[in-house]
């Protein structure tokens, strides 16, 4: 399977650094809006990071915001419309559902870096992350029902995130929330102090994640999601299924022998080699 080029959409910044992708939300104009070009290239980054061989992926927003939510000035041609099409504005709304459920979907860790503001879809991407850090000035809410509009395709991951009672409260409120709300709820794992504290901890995370096994690290966001979904004794079989592929894969061979002889496995080795960073035995 050939993999495809990265592309590079309008309003986003995709490159690929030491076997991470870092993506950026690159509307700064318009406090990174998600516009249906942004939608479109999110999906499309998505189907990249499936297929390359990544170790993790950075999402954030330039001009020190993360985002804003949806584009309401691309909202004002549906108001204009006189003959409004129900069925075009619901595959409008659903393929940011499609964007969401690809990167929540994706084989390698994804850290979003989070600051000035996460407003209604901006919430979506803050919860379907593997790990979300937020600088202590950041503003969160869930803005829609204030708008006269429904959270339709974010809600699922942010319940799944934060639970349902306090995805009800926030929702059916509109409140605005700080970083230590956030991180009480688990929708942020870490408050730092500002942008540069925020560089040092996507960095330190980062170290973190590669020296951890690629191939497992998929395989276990995959078991994560499958014990959403899967009876207990299914999920078990699995699971199971899921050990003895790893156990016999290259991965599992050279991570315990390296363990047992207190060196590095390859692939942190190869991400120390790539970053310039050298690393200590595990």
């Amino acid at each position: 399977m050939s993999i495809p080029q990265l592309p590079q959409p309008e309003g986003l910044l995709a490159e690929v650094r030491s076997g991470v992708l870092h993506v950026t939300l690159n509307r700064p104009d318009q406090r990174n809006a998600l516009s249906a070009a942004v939608l479109d290239g999110l999906n499309h980054v998505a189907l990249y990071a499936q297929q390359a061989e990544l170790r993790a992926i950075v999402l954030r927003g330039a001009g020190g915001m993360f985002c804003a939510g949806g584009d309401l000035k691309s909202f004002r041609d549906i108001f204009e419309d006189r003959t409004p099409d129900p069925a075009q504005i619901a595959a409008m709304n659903r393929s940011y559902g499609t964007a969401l459920a690809a990167w929540d979907r994706l084989p390698v860790v994804v850290i979003a870096a989070v600051e000035g503001a996460a407003m209604a879809g901006g919430v979506g991407l803050a919860a379907v992350a593997d790990i979300t850090i937020a600088t202590a000035g950041t503003k969160f809410a869930l803005t829609e029902t204030k708008l006269g509009l429904t959270p339709a395709q974010i809600s699922p991951f942010v319940i799944d995130r934060i639970g349902l009672h306090n995805a009800r409260r926030l929702m059916l409120t509109s409140m605005v929330f700080d970083a230590d709300e956030a991180h009480r709820l688990q929708l942020v794992d870490e408050i730092v102090a500002d942008s540069a504290a925020l560089d040092d901890a996507v960095t330190r995370t980062l170290n973190q994640v590669l020296r951890c096994a690629p191939k497992a690290n998929a395989l276990t966001k995959e078991l994560a999601h499958a014990a959403l979904e899967l009876p207990r004794t299914a999920l078990l079989d699995h699971a199971a299924q899921r050990f003895a592929q790893t156990m016999l894969a290259p991965e599992a061979r050279d991570g315990v022998a390296s363990f047992l002889g207190k060196r590095n496995p390859e692939w942190v080795t190869q991400a120390s080699e790539a970053t310039g960073k050298g690393a200590q035995p595990q």
